[in-house]
């Protein structure tokens, strides 16, 4: 094959793989738009099978979401739980990194946290809500807690793994490059097991949502759980279904941000197709 040849069927191949990629772009959101549309389908056959007390269906759960934000019982409440929430979050993080990364890097510190991490990991984080109410109450701070609690070890666990991966040749040129400890963790470790760290915010913030739910189911009724609690005792699925749709458009909210940040932070990392 001569070389003009090569060129230009080169040439051809970079034009079909530009013209494919728009569209190969949009296909994971036509699919999860695809997804979304079959489940609420199934929903909606399975409500009609069912009393509308034990199961409404995707209409009147959109109607009675419509009406709660209209009277802005439901925003008031969801602004609230996300106070204790978002605070709960940032303290799991500013804990989960360091101590994530120490375990990685140091096998005495491993050896010494891992077993206490692993045994506190493994019991259910509802089991801690007794004593946080004899520690901290029923309230505020009461919530704050157990978010910290049902978010930190997940991700140690996930930065510990990172912090790990990470190459000892890589560590081994920035010390003969001549740079310290600090600039060693900074410049090389942090953005070598940044993907992990991503991932453990991504885990993190989803368990923050379940926490927020379960601290004020569990603790003081209060906010998005006080609105779940009052629909559930007049036997309203409505109303507690509203509540859930909102707690899963609020996970899928942070996790595309948080997805969105991998991305545009993470441009060097390659994804299969």
């Amino acid at each position: 094959m001569s070389e003009s040849a090569a060129n230009s069927n080169a040439g051809e191949s970079a034009r079909s793989i530009g013209r494919l990629g728009p569209r190969g772009s949009h296909q994971p959101a036509l699919l999860g738009a695809a997804s979304v549309g079959a489940g609420l389908l199934v929903w909606e056959a399975v409500a009609r099978t069912q009393s509308a007390v034990l199961l409404a269906s995707p209409f009147a759960t959109l109607q009675k979401l419509g009406a709660t934000i209209a009277d802005g019982s439901l925003p008031t409440a969801l602004w609230a739980s996300l106070g204790h929430m978002a605070l709960g979050y940032l303290i799991a993080v500013v804990i989960a990194i360091p101590v994530g990364l120490a375990m990685g890097r140091s096998r005495i510190v491993h050896a010494l946290l891992d077993p206490v991490v692993t045994l506190i990991y493994a019991v259910p984080s509802v089991a801690w809500a007794p004593f946080i109410m004899i520690w901290c109450g029923l309230f505020f701070e009461a919530r704050v807690a157990l978010v910290v609690i049902m978010c930190v070890f997940d991700m140690i666990i996930v930065v510990d793994a990172g912090a790990r991966d990470v190459s000892p040749r890589l560590l081994d040129v920035g010390r003969a490059y001549g740079a310290r400890r600090w600039q060693l963790t900074r410049l090389v470790l942090l953005p070598a097991c940044l993907p992990f760290l991503l991932t453990a915010l991504r885990i993190g913030a989803i368990r923050a949502v379940n926490a927020m739910i379960t601290a004020e189911l569990f603790l003081a009724t209060v906010n998005l759980g006080g609105i779940m609690k009052q629909a559930s005792a007049r036997f309203d699925a409505a109303g507690v279904l509203s509540v859930l749709v909102v707690l899963a458009l609020l996970g899928l909210a942070v996790q595309e941000l948080l997805l969105l940040l991998e991305r545009h932070t993470c441009r060097w990392l390659v994804r299969s197709a």
